[in-house]
């Protein structure tokens, strides 16, 4: 079974990156299970960070694709325990003066935060890793969940190391 890797892809922050890093991906056949994007550490650079699915062969395949496009300045591949992953999700929850107060309790227990309270749903907030937010999700699905987004994964290298390092720039 295909193994999910996770890239970082530090780009140029130019109109229309996003958009070639993902439609290489589409045209190849690569699926890609998460994608996010934001500013790095100077202005003209942003972050992609993008979660794929496959073997060694096709993960070492994209890798060199996307090398290859103009405004990529780097791409490294994430090994699990070498670094920090985190991702966003947003949920709305059905509850009642009576589920209320132990969907809280269950809020409190994944550090997650209140963010919309109405007569009959609540949003809450909560930051972490994917099975983190997964578990979250299996406690709050008997309460009727009614909407959930979730912002896709973002990941940093441990320790001092950066990507790219000083050498690469």
């Amino acid at each position: 079974m295909p193994t999910s890797y996770v890239f970082s892809i530090l780009v140029q922050n130019n109109s229309g990156v996003l958009g070639r890093i993902s439609s290489l991906f589409s045209r190849r056949g690569y699926s890609i299970e998460s994608l996010s994007s934001g500013d790095a550490e100077k202005p003209e650079l942003s972050r992609v960070t993008v979660v794929a699915r496959g073997d060694e062969d096709i993960i070492d395949q994209i890798k060199k694709q996307v090398s290859k496009l103009v405004e990529v300045v780097g791409v490294t591949i994430f090994e699990d325990d070498k670094a920090v992953y985190r991702e966003l999700m947003l949920i709305k929850v059905k509850t009642t003066r009576s589920t209320r107060a132990e969907i809280m309790e269950i809020t409190d227990i994944f550090r997650a935060h209140i963010v919309d309270v109405a007569p009959s749903s609540l949003v809450l907030e909560v930051t972490g890793d994917s099975k983190k937010l997964s578990a979250l999700i299996g406690m709050l699905e008997p309460f009727g969940i009614m909407e959930i987004v979730r912002t896709g994964l973002a990941g940093i290298k441990r320790g001092d190391k950066s990507f790219p390092s000083e050498q690469d720039e």
